[in-house]
């Protein structure tokens, strides 16, 4: 098929939201990165959305909705901490995973009886839920594996002749995917995967924050996630990725010893002036690596890398969701010094 490039005016986001409407995927943005957007009650959309991302059936997928009053039509239960959550962080890069109804297709949660509840705050997205009346699946608009999208021509690259259409509404905001929750008490929280919403911030408002185990390390094969990114080699460029946990100069001297002509390295912005071999850059603090980090993986394919190594981030705040995916993206492969 012809995949049609969209911008924000209002009659293009009507053409979005009828594509939906219809069953077609449609690459959307978000303030997280880009996905492929389908009605989420749709199985035969859903399903496409697999197809075009070459995604396991086991990976459940986001459900969007427009407000989180909305989350009772598609869910069973509701904690009280998810309403104070969603008080204090939605809209915005936080998805809740609770019970599901029998709305949301086993297809959609990836045969879990859960589903993970997001109210995303970027204008252009939030607008064709709206439009479209749909919960809306949005999985990373990338092909499976591969760095997340954090621009419309990103999608375009991976998505050209898989989906209907991509709506270009600017470059991602945050640049990692949300931060995944689920409950494990009345007033715990156990984050699934990192994000922007930090486990600091989650402190302002639960008593407790559990980190999962699988955010740093690898789960066990033929293990159930509740959900996306838990499982199987997530964010990975073409390149061989591995992360090097160290100060400048090991980090120097592990390059040094590996370099070759299709060696690169990933360091941070102020480490530049110390690094003679062929590097890039990707930001001097958390920040700016969360938002930079899937741009470069892609740029580094393009560049020619075969091998980068990559000086690793702090696990701190945001860093952790940097951190969580670079290890997935070097397939756990990890130097430490």
């Amino acid at each position: 098929m012809d995949t049609f490039l969209l911008n924000d005016s209002e009659n293009d986001l009507l053409k979005a939201a009828e594509l939906i409407k219809n069953g077609s995927v449609v690459g959307l943005p978000t303030e997280t990165v880009y996905g492929l957007g389908a009605d989420a009650a749709n199985e035969e959309a859903v399903r496409a959305i697999f197809a075009a991302k070459g995604r396991p059936a086991d990976n459940p997928l986001i459900v969007h909705l427009a407000d989180f009053s909305d989350a009772v039509k598609y869910t069973s239960a509701i904690p009280q901490l998810a309403y104070k959550l969603a008080d204090r962080f939605c809209p915005g890069p936080l998805t809740m995973v609770l019970p599901k109804n029998d709305r949301i297709p086993m297809v959609t949660s990836g045969g879990l009886d859960t589903v993970g509840i997001r109210i995303p705050s970027h204008p252009v997205m939030h607008r064709i839920i709206e439009l479209s009346g749909c919960p809306i699946a949005a999985p990373s608009a990338n092909t499976s594996g591969y760095p997340s999208p954090t621009t419309a021509g990103h999608v375009m690259r991976d998505m050209q002749g898989k989906i209907a259409a991509i709506v270009d509404g600017g470059q991602s905001d945050f640049g990692v995917e949300s931060t995944v929750i689920s409950f494990d008490s009345e007033d715990t929280v156990r984050i699934l995967r990192p994000g922007a919403v930090t486990r600091e911030m989650l402190l302002e408002v639960c008593s407790d924050v559990i980190i999962d185990p699988a955010i740093l390390h690898e789960v066990e094969e033929g293990a159930k996630v509740a959900s996306p990114g838990m499982k199987y080699k997530h964010y990975s460029p073409k390149a061989d990725i591995i992360m090097v946990e160290s100060n400048l100069d090991e980090f120097l001297n592990v390059v040094e010893k590996n370099y070759g002509e299709d060696v690169y390295a990933l360091i941070f912005d102020g480490d530049t002036c110390n690094c003679p071999y062929r590097h890039m850059t990707y930001g001097s603090d958390s920040s700016q690596q969360a938002h930079l980090l899937f741009q470069r993986l892609r740029e580094l394919d393009e560049a020619g890398a075969k091998k980068v190594y990559v000086r690793a981030p702090s696990p701190e705040g945001i860093g952790l969701a940097v951190y969580n995916r670079l290890i997935r993206a070097a397939g756990f492969e990890v130097i430490r010094i």
